[in-house]
């Protein structure tokens, strides 16, 4: 209420001092802050997760699938958890479970990798539904206190971090392929030092997160300590994973959330096993992975920065989608693991193509998220993740009993199918999209 009478206060009555404090607010120090936190966490976590299943082989591949059946139920109940919580300290406690995540596998076995990887499907929902919420209302503020097109600050914003998270995949895999060494018969030793190195990491990056601000107002949405609110919102919590879905947007972006956790997934689990390993060893998914982070960095903060409306988006993510179906067809029709340089290019000319997809997909759905669902962000974030680790899920869980091929197969589906229904969402909201705008 006080905001809204700010708004409405006459321009004549705010001193230029006052005038200054307002409008002179800047939050891209907490994208700059939130972006490089999450780069540290991830750039643990992501080189750990490329290696689970080349290392600790069957162990490593149920781990996962475990991980993402957690991260997909506790997604339903994320947006709750957020708001209850607040974005700012759901972002903090989310770090934790990375954080176990990686210690165990100092000691990989049933016991410690099992509660590890339940516990980070929580801790996963909360993080990622906070930073789409948070993403989102600081870029919202930014628009409005300096005057700018909101759809574009939300591109920008979202490119910056998808960019500079994507380096992850750069950074982590570098420091893979420098401490991880293959041994004879397939073996690999550095193991137990890159781990240390990485929980030194994340401590680093779960202490950069307690500097980003809190969102304005954020603290009045739901109090924790009320018990009337707390029965409220749980009350409400069917409604709340329900209403989404009842939405035709939501339910024509569906497909394409869904094939995002796919190819995300088919890289983790299925490209660095059966095209990468074979070709250049275990020591060489680090430097695939390094090629697909780098690539993915680049093609987010390109794609961020032409973000302007559904129009642009729609054409992004046509393009990314067409990159990914030409490596899919390369692998289904004509590729072959082959001795001598090609042998090494081919895979890292895959893992740029995959990047570059993957780079557009991150930046253009948390942007159109964002711009069609402004009144329930943390819904429609929940259901990015619900979709999205329900099909990494899957890929892990089936990975071990479906050929490469049948896989490919799947993924060509899919991609197909997620565009259609895209360009459909984007034939059917444009007229109304350019009006609200």
């Amino acid at each position: 209420m006080d905001s809204r009478n700010d708004e409405e206060a006459p321009l004549v009555l705010v001193s230029g001092e006052d005038r200054k404090v307002r409008t002179g607010k800047s939050y891209k120090r907490d994208v700059h802050i939130l972006s490089i936190s999450f780069l540290l966490i991830f750039l643990a976590f992501g080189a750990a997760q490329n290696l689970e299943t080349t290392i600790n082989k069957d162990l490593g591949t149920i781990s996962l699938g475990i991980l993402y059946v957690s991260f997909m139920f506790c997604s339903m109940v994320a947006s709750l958890v957020v708001r209850l919580l607040g974005s700012k300290n759901a972002l903090v406690l989310g770090t934790s479970g990375y954080w176990l995540f990686v210690a165990a596998n100092l000691k990989p076995s049933w016991i410690t990798m099992v509660p590890a990887s339940l516990y980070l499907g929580f801790a996963a929902s909360i993080i990622w539904v906070g930073q789409g919420t948070y993403l989102t209302s600081i870029a919202r503020s930014h628009a409005k206190d300096h005057d700018v097109h909101e759809a574009s600050v939300i591109g920008v914003f979202n490119g910056e971090f998808w960019a500079i998270f994507a380096c992850h995949q750069l950074f982590g895999n570098l420091i893979t392929l420098t401490l991880l060494k293959d041994g004879k018969e397939g073996s690999t030793s550095g193991t137990t030092l890159l781990l240390l190195v990485f929980l030194l990491i994340m401590t680093f990056g779960t202490i950069l997160m307690f500097f980003i601000r809190k969102i304005e107002g954020e603290d009045g949405k739901e109090t924790v300590g009320s018990s009337m609110g707390l029965v409220d919102s749980l009350v409400s919590l069917p409604r709340m994973i329900i209403t989404p879905l009842l939405d035709v947007r939501m339910l024509l972006i569906v497909p394409l959330l869904a094939y995002s956790g796919l190819q995300q997934a088919f890289v983790w689990a299925e490209f660095t096993k059966e095209i990468v390993r074979p070709a250049i060893g275990v020591s060489g998914v680090g430097g695939a992975m390094a090629v697909y982070g780098a690539l993915d960095a680049v093609c987010s903060i390109t794609a961020g920065r032409f973000t302007s409306g559904l129009s642009s988006i729609t054409f992004i993510v046509s393009g990314g989608a067409v990159a990914q179906a030409s490596v899919f067809l390369w692998l289904l029709l004509g590729y072959r693991t082959t001795s001598g340089v090609l042998g090494t290019v081919y895979p890292l000319v895959m893992a740029a193509v995959l990047g570059i997809g993957d780079g557009i997909l991150n930046t253009q759905i948390s942007a159109l998220l964002a711009l069609l669902f402004k009144h329930d962000t943390e819904g429609a974030f929940a259901q990015l993740k619900v979709w999205q680790s329900a099909s990494i899920a899957i890929v892990f869980f089936l990975s071990p009993y479906i050929s490469l091929q049948a896989m490919v197969i799947v993924l060509l589906v899919m991609v197909c199918v997620s565009l259609l229904s895209f360009l459909v969402l984007a034939l059917k909201v444009e007229s109304v999209f350019t009006r609200d705008e």
